[in-house]
């Protein structure tokens, strides 16, 4: 079989059947985690990312090379999860802006794709690590630039990147010590692979189920058949349709807001948006009003206006134009009662306990996530335009949702938002006690980051396999104490090895402990244990916390 271009509807049929194959291998690459805690979860975080683009790739009835990257980069982008999936959606992008000019995939323009789609996911990541999807995402582009001249069939081209792809993730353990140690390959660079793969096989016309759960074809047009109704319900007398030619690509938080706007004038809503046009139909009795909402995010075409009930007209539009002014008259009040504050907090936590804690340290909106659950960087875009703030502060508290809320932070336009790149609860909390109000938003940055600098973190879990790390042999049901370098106790009994690994996390300037217990640790426990700590380090102060937090028995901080 010799194949020399790749058109939309292969490349389609291509990118689900990479994201259906990810889907259906992510439990093997979540075993691949280096650490063995039972929230390991770089298949997972992978595959969220990617379904949600495949589902904007599968929804399209008839793409072209234009459409069908603006949907792989649009949903990869808006769906990432964790720093794989940041990762993983950067790539995309990448690759996807320079395809975007093409009607076709050749091997040239695969290899120049190759080429942008590794450029664009190291710039994303502020400090990349050899021996990671990185590496063997890197190391299939430079095949496909040294393969450039050799042929110009697809299908040998891609078959020997593939095979490269493999061999340079076959050497990860040699580039990270700790992937040697636990004897397993980067999960990432597995991820990315398994996608490959799984393009592969359709281009080469495997049999593949390429049916999507939860898809639905979107309508591109905007007649008047498009639209089915009874003449008899009908509340709004003018069919109203038109093209906005946009300044600037319509953030979804805006095109969310356009829309309910129109369901305040009318209803039979249509509305289709892309980077550079948002196509509107809408039936109302206030055309007017439509096209001048429209005007405001740039200029009009194709306007059309059709009057469906003449002999209704004057009393239709007096019935509109009240239930506009009373609706405006709501939304100036609502506005008036919630001023815009000058800053505000949103934070990404799991357990009710820790949630509470957050609140009381002023923060606004608590994204639930963690590590079982990270939030997309949709979910964070969300969480943004529900704090009614100019400058707003995201504590990512985990190390796998830091990229996403930075990527959240490049697409927010309309507010200043900064991410403090809290790795930890304890660092989040921390944080948030380092600000101070009276302090510019770049002061308060620097002092947040400073504040969490001073807490030691520490997370008590158990192991879900055999491997050995640092040096240490674990067992699968072991009890582990996780610090912020790496593993620092292994024991068989939570209250053992929380207290030998505190042990290890303080030192002569320690004062404070402050212990926050899971859903599985009961306050008696707690209570245990915090008087086992002042017995045998009664130079500190021990705290207690309710923290409610899944899968681990206990954060601790050690300031």
């Amino acid at each position: 079989m010799e194949i020399k271009s790749i058109n939309a509807e292969t490349l389609q049929k291509m990118f689900i059947a990479g994201a259906k194959n990810l889907e259906a291998k992510k439990e093997w690459i979540n075993e691949l985690n280096v650490f063995p805690v039972p929230d390991g979860d770089t298949g997972t975080n992978m595959t969220m990312t990617i379904m949600s683009a495949a589902k904007e790739v599968g929804g399209l009835p008839a793409p072209d090379m234009e459409t069908i990257s603006k949907a792989i980069s649009s949903g990869s982008l808006r769906g990432a999860r964790g720093n794989s999936g940041v990762i993983l959606s950067q790539l995309f992008r990448g690759f996807t802006r320079e395809i975007k000019h093409y009607d076709e995939i050749t091997v040239e323009v695969l290899t120049k794709a190759c080429v942008r789609a590794v450029e664009t996911a190291y710039k994303a990541v502020i400090k990349p690590k050899e021996g990671t999807i990185l590496t063997v995402a890197k190391g299939m582009s430079d095949k496909a630039c040294e393969l450039l001249g050799e042929s110009d069939d697809l299908v040998y081209v891609i078959d020997e990147i593939i095979k490269y792809g493999d061999d340079v993730l076959k050497r990860t353990p040699e580039m990270l010590p700790v992937l040697k140690q636990a004897g397993v390959v980067d999960s990432g660079g597995q991820g990315l692979m398994v996608v490959v793969k799984g393009a592969y096989d359709a281009l080469l016309g495997k049999e593949i189920d390429y049916t999507l759960e939860g898809v639905v074809a979107p309508s591109v047009s905007i007649g008047n058949d498009d639209i089915p109704m009874d003449e008899a319900d009908i509340k709004f007398g003018y069919c109203t349709e038109f093209i906005i030619n946009l300044n600037e690509p319509m953030p979804e938080a805006e095109e969310a807001s356009f829309k309910a706007f129109l369901e305040s004038i009318g209803d039979s809503i249509v509305l289709v948006a892309d980077d550079e046009i948002v196509k509107v139909h809408v039936h109302t009795n206030q055309p007017g009003e439509a096209f001048t909402k429209a005007l405001t995010y740039g200029s009009l075409s194709r306007m059309k206006v059709d009057n469906m009930r003449e002999e209704h007209h004057e009393r239709l539009i007096k019935n509109a134009e009240k239930i506009a002014a009373q609706q405006k008259e709501e939304e100036e009040k609502k506005k008036a009662q919630e001023p815009k504050k000058d800053y505000g907090f949103i934070a990404v936590s799991v357990g009710d306990g820790l949630a509470e804690i957050f609140k009381g340290l002023n923060v606004d909106y608590i994204i639930s996530g963690g590590q079982t659950m990270n939030p997309s960087t949709e979910d964070i875009l969300n969480a943004i335009g529900e704090v009614n703030a100019q400058t707003i502060y995201i504590l990512p508290n985990n190390k796998n949702i830091i990229l996403a809320a930075q990527q959240a932070e490049s697409l927010v336009e309309d507010k200043d938002v900064i991410v403090i790149p809290t790795k930890t609860i304890p660092q989040g909390i921390a944080a948030m006690i380092g600000f101070i109000p009276e302090n510019s938003a770049e002061e308060n940055r620097e002092a947040m980051i400073d504040s969490m600098s001073y807490v030691k973190t520490g997370e008590v879990t158990y192991a879900v396999r055999d491997t050995v790390i640092d040096d240490k042999e674990i067992k699968e049901g072991n009890i582990m104490g996780i610090g912020d370098e790496g593993i620092l106790a292994v024991g068989e009994t939570v209250e053992d090895t929380t207290i030998s690994m505190i042990q290890k996390m303080q030192d002569e300037e320690s004062e404070i402990v402050s212990i926050y217990y899971g859903e599985e640790i009961s306050a008696e426990e707690a209570d245990t244990l915090s008087e086992r700590i002042s017995k045998e380090l009664p130079d500190v102060e021990v705290e207690v916390y309710e923290g409610g937090q899944p899968i681990y028995y206990y954060v601790v901080s050690v300031e």
